[in-house]
């Protein structure tokens, strides 16, 4: 995976912010790091509690780290069946579970897939033919901000 620095205007406006300076976790925490990144710029917002430390643990952790996203869906369903091809569409799209919108997004790039929806739309995919020579259309090195 290739180095890439973490920058505030990376951090989504939504991202729940952790103010826990004492948790032994801070320095490899998505949260903690996004709150030294954006402490000055909002007077609001999401925040994670003291209360989510329980017995040494944090359970909104999560870790800092760069996953490969991707986007595109033009190959997708090359080794499906034309007769197949419109369940094979409409499973994908109800996989995202909110009508088209988020289906056409993840297509024209404007949502980035993570490693997980990734590997379930595969899934999703398997149960039509073959998937070891399908791949998105596109993919980039982005941070983990998904919870």
């Amino acid at each position: 995976m290739e180095e890439k620095e973490l920058k505030a205007e990376n951090v989504p406006g939504s991202y729940a912010l952790c103010f826990n300076g004492e948790c032994g976790k801070k320095d490899t925490c998505m949260h903690y790091q996004a709150m030294l990144l954006k402490r000055g710029e909002r007077g609001c917002g999401m925040a994670i509690y003291p209360t989510a430390w329980q017995d040494g643990e944090c359970c909104y952790y999560r870790e800092k780290k760069l996953v490969r996203k991707a986007w595109g869906f033009s190959q997708l369903y090359k080794n499906v069946d034309k007769y197949h091809k419109a369940e094979a569409r409409q499973s994908v799209s109800s996989f995202f579970g909110r009508g088209n919108g988020p289906y056409y997004r993840a297509h024209h790039g404007e949502l980035l897939l993570t490693p997980e929806q990734q590997e379930g739309i595969m899934n999703i995919i398997a149960q039509f033919g073959p998937i070891d020579d399908i791949k998105f259309d596109h993919y980039k090195t982005d941070w983990d901000f998904d919870y």
